[in-house]
């Protein structure tokens, strides 16, 4: 292995990937991930950290949380994922990306381990983040889950805070049919003694959430409660959960005698883009027309974004959306407005739904639509279809908004 190329051609060809296999790349259980963590003298003890779960909003929460931290002066360590161009992007010290070099020297001093245990790219990306950020010697590391939490490879962390954003329905073919289910998943990253941060809405959830803060002993703390008036460079409505959510993250967190002025708050909040290079959020991207990009792809979030755009003034509505494989594709198209202009494309991963295959949901659903074999056709339509006066909406998958940004 000669360069930062073939190190990253070996983790999305060799290992087991989620983003491109769906279900069958997803490897349950923390054995692997200790093993690794192991090999390499468990480099996530070596920092403190938070830990995000949840289905929307982790994100974003994970985002401004590491924004308000570079204000404070602090070196912030942040792991997310997807990432929308580079594979880089999923880790981040200051809002800047880890270098090629480093995932090139990575890669070949875990190749010979990973050939033995044969990890999935996440548990691999992960240990990659956690080794980053123990050599970078950060202050503190936001981690976000990939998918759940109890089962989640990141969930070998020991944080100062565990915090779970919101729970709908997403991935329901690995995590569980019922909401109920979902959130027991999720509330598998509450350790002993450590405060949890509660930004769910929903009551019968939150009952489960306290009820796992209480069986393990912890501060459990209703971020709902939290009355934040901070402006936030992230515009979706949905944005105000979130931040009342880090609201109460940093109000624990001063407790715990972390120095963050009101000016680093209000500067964390105003300059999250700026600071953490955050995308794909109710992202303007074009002006006349209107285009704006958003990565809401489940139930919860879709109806988010169809809710905002409609306190919009506009003469059309263009939507462009995709989806991949494993997403309740019939019901989010119910949730779809009558009166739009739709592209349906096919996002440029393995794992991406042609639209061909719910062409008869479309019919039935009377919408009016035409459908693309991928993203840049559909966009290019839209342009052309849309007058000034109109909006372009895009959602449905990190992918669409990865293959038009």
């Amino acid at each position: 292995m000669q360069t930062y190329q073939e190190a990253e051609n070996w983790l999305f060809s060799q290992l087991p990937n989620y983003q491109k296999q769906g279900k069958s790349a997803y490897k349950p259980g923390l054995q692997n991930i200790f093993e690794l963590a192991n090999s390499l003298h468990n480099p996530q003890n070596n920092f403190k950290s938070i830990h995000i779960a949840g289905t929307n909003g982790k994100g974003s929460c994970s985002h401004i949380l590491a924004s308000i931290f570079q204000e404070a002066g602090y070196k912030v360590g942040l792991f997310t994922s997807p990432h929308l161009k580079n594979f880089t992007e999923r880790i981040k010290i200051n809002g800047k990306e880890c270098s090629n070099e480093f995932v090139f020297e990575f890669v070949k001093k875990i190749k010979n381990t990973a050939t033995n245990i044969q990890p999935s790219f996440f548990e691999i990306t992960t240990l990659m983040a956690f080794d980053y950020f123990s050599k970078e010697k950060v202050n503190i590391a936001i981690i976000e889950t990939g998918l759940g939490g109890r089962l989640d490879s990141t969930n070998i962390i020991q944080p100062i805070l565990s915090v779970i954003t919101s729970i709908s329905y997403d991935h329901q073919d690995i995590l569980g049919n019922s909401l109920e289910e979902i959130c027991l998943e999720k509330c598998g990253i509450i350790k002993q003694n450590i405060p949890v941060i509660d930004g769910e809405l929903k009551p019968k959830l939150k009952q489960i959430i306290s009820k796992n803060s209480n069986e393990k002993n912890t501060k459990y703390i209703d971020a709902t409660l939290s009355n934040t008036i901070y402006e936030s460079d992230l515009k979706g409505q949905y944005q105000e959960q979130n931040k009342k959510t880090v609201w109460a993250c940093i109000k624990e967190l001063q407790s715990q005698n972390w120095k963050i002025s009101n000016e680093n708050i209000l500067n964390g909040f105003k300059n999250t883009i700026k600071n953490t290079g955050l995308r794909g959020r109710w992202e303007i991207f074009n002006q006349t027309p209107l285009v704006i990009l958003d990565v809401a792809h489940n139930e919860a979030g879709i109806t988010s974004a169809i809710t905002q755009i409609q306190s919009y003034t506009y003469k059309k509505l263009h939507i462009i959306i995709g989806f991949v494989q494993g997403k309740e594709v019939e019901i989010i198209i119910t949730l779809l407005p009558k009166n739009a202009y739709y592209y349906f494309v096919k996002p440029s991963i393995a794992r991406a739904l042609n639209p061909e295959e719910y062409r008869d949901i479309l019919a039935k659903n009377k919408l009016n639509f035409v459908l693309f074999q991928n993203v840049m056709d559909g966009y290019h339509n839209a342009i052309q279809m849309a007058e000034n006066e109109d909006i372009i909406l895009v959602l449905g998958s990190n992918f669409v908004i990865a293959d038009i940004i």
